[in-house]
């Protein structure tokens, strides 16, 4: 195997390993943006569940804080950075990474990868829509703005869409200049955090013992918490970013997070203690038990502080949907390469490592958080619909990261252990989110199911069509490729004849590729060359193998890239040719025209083979069913030419039937006139 060049950012993971504070501050603004963010509306969603201030008591508070302390405390420290951190591949984190990981010990375990992956799009598009309202809601506190915009929840949806809509917006052009202030604003942010809630447990420090999980499990069977095992439902919004931490691993290295993550905690902690205190004040005052929809985050703020609060919990917010949607950006490219998506346009609008924009996904995750925002108006509805698909994704995240733990030879005994505790406890927080499916967590589900049915439908059908295609050695046709090229009466086709093929087989090519250069037209070059594109499961390898068959006319070549690496074929083939035209495998192609003087290789001409369903196929009524929306599919997608980046390359696309199942084997019968 030859090593590949390929840009810097993709050759190298940066020295992202190692603990520095520049590297803590980038951790604060890359990856805590959903979990730093759920102040604004745990305890408020907490607080509501049970029927409002005059319905809680300190019992009932110190049991909400142990709830939300032992959740972050075992879902957040104990799984994700203890455990799942260190099932890193090469420095990436995420489902997709973990998967590859594992997936060669059976083949089921494509399901939960597909599942969790889906589910985490699916919640994760709620985050933009629910934390930016619970921030912008904050300006009702302030008589002057009411006095200004009236009272009424529109003038907050109108200020919540454009805020929204300006972050999709600049996408298009990448986030390089104000990626660089999300680290200082996220550490002011949980600054603001911690000082906020010490302000509040200032007045009561007794409620520090809800760290004892005694105050936790009480309340759980306590009369005084309406919602019983429910509750957890609120309880569970507190550590919904704990996924990101993981998906978010390559960007920062695990040491950073390691780095990081006390000082996250212990400020997130302190706010959430602090909003309990100023429940247990406010329920003495009679002014806040008449108020309707109060949120204890903002008004534990000192008032002369509440509009700065506002601004930077916005800017919070921002930064935390600009996580949602890179990160969407990223499990849908990954999804891509494993072959379990569509192919979709991909820019790279900066030269930040694994920062990309899909146009489409974007424009579908605007709508939908638009819509969203415009269905339920106001961030209490949102709340009562967020979390539930994320449950979903962190049970299949157990059970990959149960089949990592075998893979690693970790003892049986240990390995089930952490499936089983951290499996149950999942299932009783995915349990506790199902009411909210019937208040707009079907919105969600329904979404991560169109998802999930896409994906199927791409694996599936590569399936289908794998198992169903008909490979040839090159072996058997090289004499007739070499009188094709020698033969004076066909005109030249092209120099380098490049076709495409999914068989990884080294000394096998499609049966179609061939009928297509032979039968089709015949197709005159001086080298034929068979590329096959393999994903890998290292995410930035880079390289490939050659195979002349003791020829100077036949290549095949074999591209191995990771997961994360761009398919760039036109700019790979330039450097696999120079090199082998210098070790004397193939022929100096010498050009009388040209503007580059040392040029050792002549045209290049992509064959890209498109299949289509033969209406002669003889396949079952699902079978035919999933190739036909996938063929569906496909018109909506990013064209093969753009995909491997040949849009400015000379291109021929043609289209076969797919040839599966065999033809009708109908015959005319003659008649005289």
């Amino acid at each position: 195997m030859k090593t590949l060049s390929t840009h810097k950012d993709v050759t190298k993971n940066h020295d992202i390993t190692n603990l520095t504070l520049s590297g803590i501050i980038v951790a604060l603004g890359v990856v805590y943006g959903d979990i730093g963010t759920s102040p604004l509306y745990v305890m408020k969603s907490i607080l509501e569940g049970n029927g409002g201030l005059e319905n809680v008591s300190e019992t009932f508070i110190l049991g909400a804080l142990s709830l939300i302390f032992w959740t972050i405390t075992i879902l957040t420290t104990i799984k994700y950075v203890l455990i799942t951190l260190n099932a890193d591949n090469n420095g990436e984190g995420g489902i997709f990474s973990l998967f590859t990981l594992v997936r060669h010990r059976a083949k089921w375990l494509i399901v939960p990868a597909m599942v969790g992956g889906s589910a985490l799009l699916a919640d994760g598009m709620l985050t933009p829509a629910v934390t930016v309202t619970s921030a912008v809601e904050g300006l009702d506190l302030i008589p002057s703005f009411k006095e200004s915009l009236g009272a009424n929840q529109d003038s907050i949806i109108i200020i919540v869409i454009a805020i929204i809509s300006l972050l999709f917006f600049i996408q298009h052009f990448g986030t390089d200049l104000i990626g660089k202030m999300f680290g200082p604003i996220m550490f002011l942010w949980f600054s603001c955090l911690a000082i906020f809630g010490l302000i509040g447990i200032s007045h009561d420090w007794t409620l520090l013992r809800a760290l004892s999980p005694y105050y936790g499990v009480r309340t759980l069977f306590s009369n005084e918490n309406k919602l019983g095992f429910f509750i957890l439902g609120s309880v569970f919004l507190s550590t919904t970013g704990a996924e990101a931490l993981y998906s978010d691993l390559g960007h920062v290295g695990k040491n950073n997070i390691y780095g990081s993550w006390p000082f996250v905690k212990i400020c997130l902690l302190l706010n959430y203690f602090g909003q309990g205190a100023w429940i247990l004040s406010a329920k003495k005052n009679p002014t806040f038990l008449n108020s309707e929809a109060l949120n204890p985050f903002f008004q534990l703020i000192p008032y002369k502080f509440l509009l700065f609060g506002i601004i930077i919990s916005t800017l919070a917010a921002i930064i935390a949907s600009q996580a949602l949607i890179s990160g969407s950006f990223t499990l849908v490219s990954e999804a891509i390469k494993l072959n379990l998506f569509p192919r979709l346009h991909t820019m790279y609008p900066s030269s930040s490592k694994g920062q990309l924009y899909m146009p489409s996904v974007n424009t579908l995750l605007w709508i939908v958080c638009v819509g969203i925002v415009l269905y339920f108006k106001n961030s209490a509805r949102m709340e009562a619909a967020y979390g539930l698909s994320i449950t979903v994704t962190m049970l299949m995240t157990t059970i990959l990261l149960f089949n990592y733990l075998l893979k690693r030879k970790t003892p049986f005994f240990i390995s089930i252990s952490i499936l089983i505790f951290f499996g149950v406890l999942e299932f009783s927080f995915f349990i506790a989110n199902i009411v909210k499916f019937m208040h707009g967590g079907f919105i969600a589900a329904l979404i991560a199911s169109a998802i999930l049915f896409v994906m199927y439908v791409w694996i599936k059908s590569y399936y289908i069509k794998m198992r169903l295609i008909e490979n040839v050695p090159i072996e058997n046709y090289k004499g007739q490729l070499n009188l094709l090229r020698q033969d004076p009466d066909r005109p030249k086709y092209t120099t380098n004849l490049v076709c495409l093929t999914n068989s990884s087989k080294p000394k096998k090519i499609e049966r179609k590729l061939m009928y297509s250069i032979l039968d089709k037209r015949p197709k005159k070059a001086d080298v034929y060359w068979f590329v096959n594109i393999v994903v890998t499961d290292e995410p930035y390898l880079a390289e490939y193998s050659a195979d002349t068959f003791g020829t100077s006319y036949i290549v095949k070549v074999q591209i191995k890239l990771g997961f994360r690496v761009e398919q760039k074929l036109n700019v790979f083939l330039r450097q696999i040719s120079t090199e082998l035209v210098e070790s004397g495998e193939i022929q100096i192609q010498s050009r009388t025209y040209t503007t580059m003087p040392d040029r050792k290789i002549g045209d290049f001409r992509f064959l890209l083979i498109l299949e289509q369903l033969s209406y002669e196929s003889r396949l079952n009524f699902w079978e035919e069913f999933i190739l036909k929306a996938k063929l569906f599919i496909k018109r909506y997608t990013v064209s093969p030419e753009k995909w491997f980046g040949l849009e400015h390359s000379d291109v021929d696309v043609e289209n076969v039937p797919l040839f599966i199942g065999g033809n009708n084997n109908i015959k005319l019968k003659r008649i005289s006139k």
